[in-house]
């Protein structure tokens, strides 16, 4: 009997080791699932576009690099990268789980970008005792790495002119300026970060490497190509209200709005209503994308980092631009000269027309994740659930880039100049990365 025992014990001991000694193993559903809960956070904390683009990238770039490192497939994007030189080498006989530190740079830089950092310290301690309760000693080695990595990334961050933006001045407007933006209803905001231009590209040399060409004069001559446009938005409107709420139209407009803040104004009381932003529309693409065509984690991380650096840099290049040419929203012209009583069907958001961000961002990242997925990779597009919006159904990612950018037409917040010049915008910065980039090996 007692030897009966002794080796039900020494057969438990075994069993245990076993467990104990086996690779921790991190999922591409649990790298999704950090994404989403910075989206979540992003919603929660009102974060504009462009500030939601850096959130983005920073940490898909620092999981990628982890990845990258002794990689039989991905190219390490030091020293392609404007100012990342270096990061800590991996030794292979380290014992390092390099999806697991990847995950844990991930969120650890995720927490330095956003305001709601308990949000993450949630969902990191729970997969931190998942970790330590499958593989302690693989677990505290990986994250060690996973973190030093974060710190590298952090410096290299901390040097890209957003802090100092964060006091630059307010944008100026002159009422005396016809043609010029202004603000828009309800709440007449501030112009959104005025000086997003002046941050460090990732890839471009600069804001201004790629410029759309100039926009339409001014003019208020109903026979100019400005004032033909103002009254294409407006016409648009109307035959949309004639058709109805199921007009197709109104169903792209709303799908695509993204917007982040919404003013609502009920009596005496305004509240918003919060929303994903484009990028995080496009990020929530590539989730999409990676689970239909059954992405490993490598390939999951590498179409994240890819995207979000086209993201990134599409708000850069637009908003140095629009901040340049500093037209004037349909809604301000159409009030003051067609109709004051108008309201588009989308909420004006609060910075100049010129080019469309939607048009912009969009194409350049249907663009990258062509480069990833393949051409005509159709896909059911589930992003907007959450706000209570059906499902779309996309042939390709520029099909659905064409959409987004004409449903701002449709949302009268932009110029079919803004639409067609922002799309060739964004197809040259997406060319641009994609050719320029070199991060799978031949």
């Amino acid at each position: 009997m007692k030897a009966k025992i002794f080796s039900i014990a020494i057969i438990s001991l075994l069993f245990i080791s076993c467990k104990k000694d086996k690779s921790i193993v991190v999922t591409t559903d649990e790298y999704h699932a950090a994404i989403d809960n910075v989206t979540q956070i992003m919603i929660h904390d009102i974060f504009s576009p462009p500030v939601a683009s850096r959130i983005f990238v920073y940490p898909n770039i620092a999981a990628y690099e982890i990845m990258a490192q002794n990689s039989k497939t991905y190219i390490s994007l030091q020293n392609q990268l404007n100012g990342l030189d270096s990061i800590p080498k991996l030794d292979l006989k380290s014992g390092v789980n390099q999806p697991l530190a990847a995950l844990v740079a991930h969120m650890e830089l995720s927490k330095q970008l956003v305001f709601s950092e308990e949000i993450v310290d949630k969902f990191r301690d729970s997969l931190y005792q998942k970790w330590t309760d499958e593989n302690e000693e693989e677990f505290i080695v990986s994250k060690e790495y996973g973190l030093k990595v974060a710190e590298r990334i952090k410096k290299w961050m901390a040097k890209d002119n957003y802090k100092e933006t964060r006091t630059m001045s307010k944008f100026s407007v002159y009422a005396n300026q016809p043609g010029r933006w202004q603000p828009t209803p309800p709440a007449y905001m501030d112009a959104v970060e005025p000086h997003w231009g002046e941050i460090r590209t990732l890839v471009l040399d600069s804001a201004a490497q790629f410029k759309p060409i100039l926009a339409f004069a001014f003019s208020l001559d109903k026979k100019s190509p400005f004032f033909k446009e103002v009254q294409e938005v407006y016409d648009i409107s109307k035959e949309m209200v004639k058709k109805g709420d199921n007009s197709e139209e109104i169903k792209i407009a709303q799908f695509w709005d993204c917007n982040p803040y919404v003013s609502v104004s009920q009596g005496h009381m305004m509240f918003a209503k919060k929303k994903i932003t484009p990028g995080a529309h496009w990020i929530g693409i590539v989730k999409i994308a990676s689970k239909k065509s059954n992405a490993d984690f490598a390939k999951t991380v590498f179409a994240y980092t890819k995207t979000s650096i086209g993201i990134f840099e599409g708000f850069i290049s637009c908003w140095d631009q629009k901040f340049k040419s500093n037209v004037v929203r349909p809604e301000t012209v159409i009030n003051q000269n067609i109709d004051e009583n108008w309201k588009p069907l989308l909420q004006t958001p609060p910075f100049p027309e010129y080019t469309s961000g939607h048009s912009v961002v969009s194409t350049c990242s249907a663009i990258v994740l062509t480069s990833v997925f393949g051409d005509n990779f159709s896909y059911i597009d589930d992003t907007e659930l959450q706000f209570g919006l059906p499902k779309r159904n996309f042939g390709s990612f520029n099909a659905a880039a064409q959409e987004a950018a004409m449903s701002r037409l449709y949302g009268g917040i932009h110029y079919r100049a803004a639409i067609v010049n922002g799309i060739d915008h964004g197809k040259t910065i997406g060319n641009f990365i994609v050719e320029k980039l070199k991060m799978i090996k031949e």
